[in-house]
């Protein structure tokens, strides 16, 4: 039935090897358990019970953990994916589902390396709309995204970023990353309003720079008003973040035509310190004051 309906949902992790004890671990796990559940209730598909979906993580990490790369900026990538099973055709919940997981080693998911990257405002295609599958992490919504990625790849840029659905002005997330912008010191990120995903990473960014003494602002940011602080030189850095990426520079943005050079294209002190210290926490290179990182298990 997944071929014909779209009943599918899927997570993204990573398993990090620690440089201090050698071992790997998992970054905040139990939010990617959560958000399948999310994503499963939306999608009208059977909800995995946290308990199995972090021990299956863990029994097959422990299995395979000679495949987790122990070079720092890699990790074993995980896939876990529940996908409607039942072989039968007609416009219903499937009553038969597989749950699996997929490992892959990777390396940093920008091969030029920590440097800014382009990304295309999207004028005309939508993302999400409240309401609707936005904040779920299903296959429907990525297939969607396609074309303007296309779009995107033509004008030169690396990533789209979405507009809201009802007025077309507000910025909401990245195709792979939320979506970040620094406003005369401020971060400003949009809100969880059911369009977006509730990211892993997004959530550790914004306690990061909280604690770290920066003011951050979770509220609706208008592309006009994200134009006009690039050529005032009010907007002084943008970034965006997931887990695949971790944290991405941005250093261009291209919206109807024209390109808008922020921070002369290159990575700002923010970012960079956000970037170090996320990834200095998963590789345990620096202590985990949040234990966001997770062993795995004999």
């Amino acid at each position: 039935m997944v071929f014909h309906y779209g009943q599918e949902i899927f997570e993204g992790m990573k398993a990090f090897y620690q440089t201090r004890t050698h071992g790997a671990s998992l970054f905040r796990p139990e939010m990617n358990a959560e958000r399948l559940i999310t994503s499963a209730k939306r999608m009208a598909m059977e909800p995995l019970p946290k308990e199995y979906f972090l021990e299956a993580i863990h029994r097959l990490i422990s299995l395979e953990r000679h495949w987790v790369p122990t070079v720092f900026g890699s990790a074993l990538y995980i896939r876990p994916t529940e996908i409607a099973t039942e072989a039968a055709i007609g416009l219903r919940s499937s009553k038969e589902y597989l749950f699996y997981i997929i490992l892959s080693p990777v390396g940093p998911y920008f091969s030029e390396g920590f440097k800014p990257i382009s990304i295309f405002v999207e004028p005309e295609y939508i993302r999400a709309v409240k309401g609707g599958t936005g904040e779920a992490k299903t296959g429907g919504n990525y297939a969607a995204s396609l074309l303007a990625l296309q779009n995107a790849l033509k004008a030169g840029c690396d990533q789209v970023l979405w507009l809201d659905a009802i007025e077309h002005k507000y910025v909401e997330e990245v195709g792979t990353m939320n979506q970040f912008f620094v406003i005369d010191d401020v971060i400003y990120t949009a809100p969880l309003e059911g369009t977006i995903l509730r990211g892993v990473t997004r959530d550790s960014v914004i306690t990061l720079a909280r604690d770290n003494g920066y003011k951050v602002k979770e509220q609706p940011l208008s592309i006009d008003t994200i134009i006009e602080s690039i050529n005032s030189e009010n907007l002084t850095e943008a970034f965006g973040a997931g887990t695949a990426a971790s944290i991405a520079p941005v250093g261009k943005l291209v919206y109807n035509g024209k390109k808008y050079v922020i921070n002369n294209n290159q990575v700002g002190e923010i970012t960079k310190t956000i970037y170090e210290k996320l990834t200095s926490i998963q590789y345990g290179k620096i202590d985990d004051p949040y234990n966001w990182n997770v062993p795995i298990k004999e």
